[in-house]
């Protein structure tokens, strides 16, 4: 796979790194920072941990720094010897960051070999409209070119054809398998915790695996290293608080973010009895503290447990919510080799309690992992950066727990709990080998395992319709009993630049997904269960191509894409009619196998300078299924097939404390099974449904505005603001759901009930800084 990697000009003249690390004036380390030669396109970028290499033959440079939103910064190099150079870059003010700060890093977009990814700056994010008051990390991804909104009841989101179970959310290097609170009102991930964001939608690099659609790499502040900060805000139903200083100045900080709900503290007050007897709330807290060990060591320990719950008085309760650990130690072993540990804790659970006179039950589920991994990144030199690592995460599922009293019976029930392991290992090269053309390539092999104690049920195959489970087979402690080992995952991406704006680029990647979800809905909802892959279910296998333009105009100014994808599955899930998931431990005969496809075109354009701000994306794509046993063989629409997605998101700047916003979304409705017309047997009318996913009924389109201000006339150690957002301005009703019932008086009368969420939700948050 490396034949290519010493490919370039030899020469006698001998060569010295410079090497260290990229911050902002508080210490925080800048992801994806410049650092070249001033005048020329010749450097490098910073890693995830701020760290940059960059190998030169002998002599005087002038090297420069640059960061999307901040100042540039130059220093003199005489490069006679290996060294070591900290660049420290200030925030810019907007008549800078109009000039200076993109005259050499904005055409990243036209120089980087990746492509399908998007970057989201937290500054831009947290000037959008806000749902109830709080800036959204996921509702702001599902506005960008090839992402869907999943429903207004979810916080899951589709890309690229594929299902919300395909995308992995990453915190920290933690899985997070619920990103919603409050039905899908609110995400977990409180915007004053974080620091970057990216979406990967292809060309997925090797370090990535584990699902077959995206990556969602979400990575939390660290915390001021030179004084101590804070921010806050008080929302329509929450309330943050964020604060972060020095432990050590200038060597070890912290960083705590807390939020809550309060909606539970006015219930009391209600003159209702289910509502004054009730209990809603959520809240999250985030920490993370850091600490540099010397010049070549680094730790991190980071932590997340968030929870919503509900309690509608002694009759139904709800209690959901992730908890992440993450543990991570960089060290430089040289000027070239750069390793990272990380020690992951990720855990879901949901419980849902039932109770009256008779009986008082609940139902829990639960997956909670263990991972670690070891990465290196080697800077062979300007034109090489190597990338090689390893991988191994144990899964613990419990599908479904019931206990509780019946009357005066005790019951319990428990669908056995299932280990499994998942390993990866893999290795990659960036490489430019011309000023015009660089390649991306690498390879990831994946290995997968059941551990028992555990079970694993055999289905009569003979009736693809039916699969009656015949037998049970149960395995001891530490048993291996199924091994899927063949999971080669190549990555490939190509960028050939066409002029000084413009390039063309092409990527293909392979990924296997090993863990899946069971749902009930076409939505992501907390009844949903995971589950691994087994004797029973192969695991899902996914290969992209795609092939993109990329042109910026008017001085860098506006940046605009095309991308056209394809996207076909082998070993695709989905379930059989009136499938049974919940509390069955043959839930795996209620799924069907067969295959996928999903393709497209993505449009964007982009403005991330100026006193006008935003985007204007739109999304044509199609996914479907062909699976033997259901529509009858034949390929239908997969749920969340959406043709068109439209999206508009602008921000305006009238002045350093006045700025307005807004965004405009259309998406196509998702096809659905509904009856088309009915029978009378045995005096009952009886619906006959349409064929699988045939019926379309209303699009989705919402226009949502915001004012900010900030209140203060100057910028001072304490700031603070109003913001007053309007979502669903227009009073949209958005179809939830359709239900279908017969009418009271006409039997033969057949009526459809549409349900919807909201039709407009305004809100205003005061937020401070100081």
């Amino acid at each position: 796979m490396f034949l290519l990697l010493f490919c370039g000009p030899l020469g006698a003249q001998s060569k010295h790194t410079l090497s260290g690390y990229v911050t902002d004036a508080r210490g925080e380390e800048l992801i994806g920072a410049n650092v070249f030669i001033h005048g020329q396109t010749r450097g490098t970028i910073t890693n995830t941990y701020g760290f940059y290499s960059l190998t030169l033959p002998e002599g005087k440079y002038k090297i420069e720094c640059s960061f999307i939103g901040y100042q540039s910064q130059m220093t003199d190099v005489n490069l006679n010897q290996d060294r070591q150079v900290k660049f420290r870059l200030e925030e810019s003010t907007q008549e800078i960051q109009s000039v200076e700060v993109y005259a050499e890093g904005k055409d990243v977009n036209i120089r980087k070999v990746e492509m399908s990814t998007n970057t989201l700056p937290m500054k831009q994010i947290q000037k959008l409209p806000q749902l109830l008051g709080e800036t959204d990390i996921i509702k702001t991804i599902q506005l960008m070119p090839g992402v869907l909104q999943s429903s207004e009841a979810s916080g899951g989101f589709h890309v690229r054809g594929g299902g919300v179970d395909q995308n992995l959310i990453l915190l920290d290097n933690a899985t997070v398998y619920n990103a919603s609170h409050a039905v899908g009102f609110l995400s977990v991930f409180n915007a004053d915790a974080i620091k970057d964001v990216k979406l990967y939608k292809g060309g997925i690099p090797a370090e990535f695996g584990g699902r077959l659609s995206s990556i969602l790499d979400i990575h939390m502040n660290e915390g001021n290293k030179q004084e101590f900060h804070g921010a806050g805000g008080v929302g329509t139903i929450t309330s943050r608080m964020t604060v972060e200083g020095p432990v050590i100045p200038g060597k070890a900080s912290f960083i705590v973010s807390g939020r809550r709900s309060y909606a539970d503290i006015f219930l009391p007050f209600i003159k209702d009895s289910l509502a004054s007897e009730s209990v809603l709330y959520l809240y999250d807290l985030s920490a993370k503290v850091n600490m540099n060990l010397g010049e070549k060591d680094r730790v991190f320990l980071s932590g997340y447990f968030g929870r919503d719950v509900v309690e509608i008085t002694d009759l139904i309760s709800q209690d959901f919510g992730n908890a992440t650990l993450t543990a991570r130690w960089n060290h430089v072993f040289n000027n070239k080799l750069f390793f990272n540990s990380t020690t992951v804790y990720s855990n879901y659970r949901y419980d849902l309690g039932m109770e009256d006179d008779l009986f008082n039950v609940n139902w829990i589920t639960n997956i909670e992992d263990y991972s670690q991994r070891f990465d290196f990144m080697y800077y062979l030199n300007p034109e090489n950066t190597v990338k090689f690592g390893v991988q191994a995460i144990q899964h613990g599922f419990s599908p479904g727990t019931i206990e509780g009293m019946i009357d005066t019976m005790k019951v319990e029930y428990q669908i056995p709990e299932i280990l499994s392991r998942e390993f990866g290992v893999y290795a990659s090269n960036e490489q430019e080998l011309t000023s015009w053309l660089s390649i991306q390539y690498g390879l990831r092999y994946s290995y997968f395992q059941n551990i028992g104690p555990g079970q694993s049920v055999v289905f009569d195959t003979s009736d693809p319709q039916s699969y009656m489970p015949v037998d049970t087979l149960h395995f001891s402690e530490d048993t291996v009993f199924n091994t899927y080992n063949r999971g080669w995952e190549p990555r490939f991406a190509i960028r050939i630049t066409t002029g000084p704006l413009s390039s063309v680029k092409a990527s293909y990647n392979r990924m296997y997904q090993y863990i899946h979800l069971a749902s009930s809905s076409t939505a992501s909802l907390p009844l949903d269960f995971w589950f691994p892959s087994s004797p029973n279910i192969k695991p899902q296998q996914a290969d992209q191509i795609a092939a993109g333009y990329f042109r910026n105009f008017d001085n860098n100014i506006f940046e605009a894409s095309v991308e056209v994808f394809y996207k076909w599955y082998k070993n695709s899930i989905d379930f059989k009619d009136h499938a049974q998931l919940l509390l069955n431990d043959a839930y795996e005969g209620e799924l069907r196998i067969g295959k996928g496809w999903s393709y497209g075109v993505e449009f964007l354009l982009r403005k991330q300078t100026g006193k006008l701000t935003g985007w204007i994306s739109y999304t044509y794509s199609r996914s479907f299924k062909q699976i033997p046993e259901i529509n009858h063989g034949e390929p239908y629409p997969a749920n969340y097939d959406k043709p068109h997605d439209f999206a508009i998101v602008l921000s305006y700047d009238l002045n350093d404390r006045i700025n307005f916003s807004g965004n405009w979304i259309y998406t196509s409705a998702p096809p659905r099974t509904m009856p088309t017309s009915r029978f009378e047997y045995g005096g009952m009318i009886a619906p006959v449904y349409s064929d699988r996913n045939t019926v379309r009924i209303f699009p989705y389109h919402r226009l949502d505005l915001a004012f900010n201000w900030r209140l203060n006339k100057v910028e001072r150690r304490f700031n603070h603001y109003l913001n007053f957002s309007v979502y669903n301005a227009y009073m949209r009703k958005n179809p939830l759901m359709i239900s279908f019932s017969q009418n009271d008086e006409d039997p033969l009368q057949t009526d459809a009930t549409m349900y919807y969420l909201y039709q407009i939700v305004p809100s205003i948050t005061y937020s401070f800084k100081f």
